[in-house]
């Protein structure tokens, strides 16, 4: 406990002295906000610049649950806007006055804004079933080859393009009266400034921007009947999208600041926060998603590509994020609430614990299955697929979450060795950043199953390259190697060793066996 109130005293005394600073313009500091939105929770990091390093504060820190409403799962966007204003208004209290802000989030779900400027519908979560056969349906006009070489994008069935095409199969009003297609950084930026713009690394999710002409594909838009005029000006991360507006300021009581787009995609923000030393570099950010790829100068559309269902989305710089979607921690997550519902409640530190106590490789799912995408019963998802693929299903909460977790460090080295064939590159071991590498023992079991070496850091990867790109943009980083080398100089980085190869070469070779992924 002594220890404890220490390190309280020693934090407050930071944040004191920081303050200080920060009142009297301080050497070198500099204060922005970075907003960065999951899908499970959002944050609020102030970030100040001292000396060439980055100092990093959570000011506000918040949940982000979906809402159902009768058949339809939905995102409370209202209840978001007024988490990104309560942050505003901690600032304020603070007494800091900030040099601007930016917004981060997930990818391909969106929002409709009406001629009269107002938001039509609450937009749905990308986990809602109204897509179910879209992309089946949609295939059946334009061949997944067609489109995949316009637009360099994995498959996956709740794409923004399939979100509207259900929502068009389905006569949805929201169609009709929608006048601008705002992603959900884009639509909180609006709320913000008044400002509608896209965003470059959100966009391209979409399936619907050509990397190629680096614009909206307007041949896909017709060919799908969907109104170029819903889709605006695409800005690259770090130009300003805006000011706060008027309304804002005087509802706050604070002064009108630059408001950025960054890479919002909060995976793009991710990847720009790597401290990686090559130029040439694998990155697993890890989280609710993980997303696991390389960095490129230019997008992979070739047949290959398409085969192994990669994607090319926008990254920092003009660059694109050669990568697969794998399904991340999610599973885990579903699994805690179902516990939580049968009124057993852990941890994410005791759930580590339980697993790290079970015996090793006693059962593989693949986490990528249709069966874990919607939310549900995940134990009882995961025993079914046990008995399907002719194992016998883990039986206690601690053998579950170390079937998830093995399962999943499996898995990224299936995606490890794609990557590695994709870009021509063979890597010497694997960044990992994200909230998901405070999962130690995934850490620890992803080096040794990728058998390299795994460093993990920084944790809050999303917010200090969202942070990153609002310094570049203001001058204070002279471009992204910049920056990347001042995140490395600022965060402490965790090397984990492989252990057990041959152990773990077994595993992988009864998980491939199993979950049939070495048949795709």
């Amino acid at each position: 406990m002594a220890c404890r109130r220490e390190s309280l005293r020693t934090r407050r005394a930071a944040e004191t002295r920081l303050l200080i600073e920060e009142r009297q313009g301080g050497c070198n500091v500099t204060s922005i906000l970075a907003i960065d939105l999951g899908a499970s929770s959002g944050r609020a990091l102030l970030g100040r610049l001292k000396d060439g390093k980055i100092e990093v504060e959570e000011i506000h820190r918040f949940p982000n649950d979906p809402v159902q409403v009768g058949d339809r799962l939905h995102w409370d966007i209202l209840r978001l806007y007024h988490e990104i204003k309560t942050s505003l208004l901690k600032v304020k209290h603070r007494g800091i006055e900030l040099k601007s802000m930016a917004i981060d989030s997930w990818a391909v779900d969106f929002g409709f804004v009406g001629k009269n400027g107002e938001l039509i519908g609450n937009p749905y979560h990308y986990r809602d079933s109204h897509t179910e056969g879209a992309m089946e349906s949609l295939f059946a006009e334009i061949p997944a080859s067609v489109i995949f070489s316009r637009t360099g994008i994995q498959f996956l069935p709740f794409n923004t393009i399939y979100q509207l095409y259900a929502l068009k199969q389905a006569n949805s009003p929201w169609l009709k009266e929608g006048h601008r297609l705002l992603m959900i950084p884009d639509l909180l930026r609006y709320f913000l400034t008044g400002e509608m713009h896209n965003e470059f690394s959100n966009a391209t999710t979409t399936q619907l921007y050509n990397p190629t002409t680096d614009k909206w594909d307007a041949e896909l838009l017709k060919m799908l009947d969907f109104p170029a005029s819903w889709f605006g000006d695409v800005l690259k991360p770090g130009q300003l999208a805006g000011r706060l507006r008027t309304s804002v300021c005087d509802e706050l009581g604070i002064p009108s600041i630059p408001v950025y787009a960054v890479a919002e995609h909060d995976t793009g923000s991710a990847v720009a926060a790597v401290p990686a030393t090559d130029k040439a570099f694998a990155y697993l950010s890890c989280g609710t998603w993980s997303l696991m790829g390389t960095e490129v100068d230019k997008p992979v559309l070739h047949e290959l590509a398409q085969k192994l269902n990669f994607t090319n989305e926008g990254g920092v710089a003009d660059t694109y994020r050669l990568l697969k979607n794998i399904m991340g921690l999610w599973i885990l997550q579903e699994c805690r609430r179902e516990w939580e519902r049968a009124g057993k409640t852990y941890s994410f530190p005791e759930l580590v614990q339980m697993a790290a106590g079970t015996k090793p490789f006693n059962a593989f799912i693949d986490p990528d299955d249709d069966l874990f995408l919607p939310p549900g019963d995940m134990p009882a998802r995961i025993a079914q697929y046990c008995r399907q693929s002719g194992q016998l299903p883990p039986e206690t909460d601690g053998e579950i979450v170390r079937c998830i977790l093995e399962s999943l460090a499996l898995k990224y080295r299936h995606v490890f060795e794609l990557t590695e064939r994709l870009s021509g590159h063979r890597f010497s071991g694997l960044h990992m950043v994200g909230g998901g590498i405070q999962n130690t023992l995934l850490c620890q079991w992803t080096a040794n199953a990728i058998g390299k070496t795994v460093w993990a850091g920084p944790s809050e990867g999303s917010a200090i390259g969202n942070l990153a790109v609002q310094w570049i943009a203001m001058g204070e980083f002279s471009d992204i190697g910049d920056a990347r080398r001042a995140i490395r100089a600022s965060f402490p980085v965790t090397d984990y060793e492989p252990e057990d190869a041959e152990a773990w070469n077994e595993a992988y070779e009864r998980f491939s066996a199993l979950t049939g992924i070495g048949l795709r």
